[in-house]
């Protein structure tokens, strides 16, 4: 089985199949998130000490946070959802 990985920065990478959003960390909200998740210990710190610039849900209701900016990583995201069907269609 082939996963499509997801570099969230730094040498760390996640299964883009398993996001389910990826948010800007700057409201009172995104922050409580993050709070609790941590509480819960579902928070996971991929920013390797610098600022968090993204937030990072996934299907297992873990939190990721990164210090890549939310719209770079929409970007690599949708660059991986364009590639699918390609690689679908050679293994075909």
């Amino acid at each position: 089985m082939d996963y499509n990985l997801l570099n969230v920065g730094f040498g760390s990478a996640i299964v883009a199949e398993e996001v389910i959003a990826i948010l800007a960390p700057n409201s009172a909200p995104m922050r409580r998130l993050k709070d609790e998740a941590k509480e819960e210990q579902r928070l996971i710190d991929a920013t390797h000490g610098r600022r968090t610039r993204s937030i990072i849900i996934t299907k297992s209701n873990h939190i990721i946070l990164s210090s890549i900016q939310s719209e770079t990583l929409a970007q690599r995201f949708t660059s991986l959802r364009e590639k699918e069907p390609a690689k679908a269609k050679i293994q075909a």
